[in-house]
């Protein structure tokens, strides 16, 4: 199976000396020997909208907010690639097309962002569309896509399934400004609307989470095409 994954940030590197980073290499490197062809994208998480942050009140604009995140990003990427050593490409694709060299070659390509405006979850969906994936995993801190915001309200009810059309409703009303909070942002929704890829929204803080996505057994929302 070709899979591809986008974690986030907050959800791989909620500061620099995480433990995850070394269990989702594990996790990745188990999917490999396992057979399956894997691509990464990596978020940038509160360091990332730290930045944002300190560069909003120094008077940067949104696209150098972007930037700055895009930055962050890639430092994430690249504490990935070090936990899964020999077995990722050895630096953060930049583009789409090198990302996919390194799949061909059977290595994992982990990239962070590409350009302003465009999230990680956007440059995982728009890796997952280059590639034909038949999985894109969306590694979030909630346990699937939600009517509500579940940190803000109790009564929020989680989807077990979705199509496509429908996520891109949920999510219409999230603001996208840089360092913006979303289980899935908007562009990456319509970009999951057009190419009909099969996708599961799941808790990403227990990484074993991927593994059961991957063999069909989850506790997130899937996405499943219309």
């Amino acid at each position: 199976m070709k899979v591809v994954v986008s974690i986030g940030g907050s959800v791989l590197v909620p500061g620099i000396e995480s433990p995850r980073v070394p269990a989702y290499a594990d996790v990745l490197r188990s999917l490999g020997d396992a057979g399956h062809d894997l691509g990464v994208v990596v978020g940038g998480g509160p360091t990332a909208r730290e930045y944002i942050d300190a560069g909003r009140g120094l008077g940067a604009n949104e696209i150098e907010l972007d930037q700055l995140g895009v930055a962050v990003t890639r430092l994430n990427a690249r504490l990935l690639i070090a936990a899964l050593d020999d077995r990722a490409g050895p630096t953060p694709p930049r583009d789409h097309e090198t990302a996919r060299e390194v799949m061909r070659r059977g290595d994992i390509p982990v990239m962070g962002g590409t350009v302003a405006g465009h999230t990680t979850d956007a440059v995982g969906t728009a890796l997952a569309e280059y590639v034909d994936a038949d999985l894109l995993v969306y590694a979030t801190s909630v346990p699937g896509v939600f009517d509500a915001d579940p940190g803000e309200n109790e009564s929020a009810t989680r989807f077990e399934t979705l199509t496509p059309a429908k996520l891109v409703d949920v999510v219409a009303d999230i603001g996208i400004d840089a360092g913006s909070k979303a289980p899935v942002d908007l562009l990456a929704a319509k970009l999951l609307q057009r190419s009909e890829l099969r996708a599961v929204v799941l808790d990403g803080t227990d990484p074993e989470q991927i593994t059961g996505a991957v063999d069909g057994d989850h506790e997130g929302t899937d996405i499943i095409p219309q």
